[in-house]
């Protein structure tokens, strides 16, 4: 399964990854930098709503205790988990982003191998202008 990513949300992610000072660079960065390079990127107006970008509110279900998690997808300046905001840099992030509703996947965790099948994706409301 190859992650679809938004052009946008691809150049934002790349920057922020080059800007970073090298001790900074833990694994689940090194991870999404792998999986930023197998993506498939999308020109912003050709993204489905129903893929986890950055600034998506997404609901998934933990497969082996039927635990539901719900958050939004941000930036890491943005995070704060007590407003149910993860980084795109946590490992729930990198395992989600790119992906759409009804998908199931498999991402290593602290805890082991988790399966997750996303159940939920809405993005926010945009203004016109």
């Amino acid at each position: 399964m190859k992650p679809i990513l938004k052009s946008s949300d691809y150049k934002k992610i790349k920057s922020l990854i080059s800007d970073l000072p090298r001790q900074y660079r833990t694994r689940e960065i090194g991870e999404l930098q792998l999986e930023m390079e197998k993506a498939n990127i999308v020109p912003d107006e050709n993204i489905e709503t129903d893929v986890i970008q950055v600034n998506s509110y997404f609901e998934v279900t933990a497969m082996d205790s039927d635990q539901r998690i719900c958050y939004s997808l941000v930036l890491p300046a943005d995070a704060d988990l007590e407003k149910k905001k993860i980084s795109i840099f946590s490992r729930l992030g990198v395992a989600l982003i790119g992906f759409r509703e009804g998908m199931e996947i498999e991402w290593k965790l602290p805890g082991g191998i988790k399966k997750f099948k996303i159940e939920k994706v809405l993005q926010p409301l945009t203004s016109p202008l």
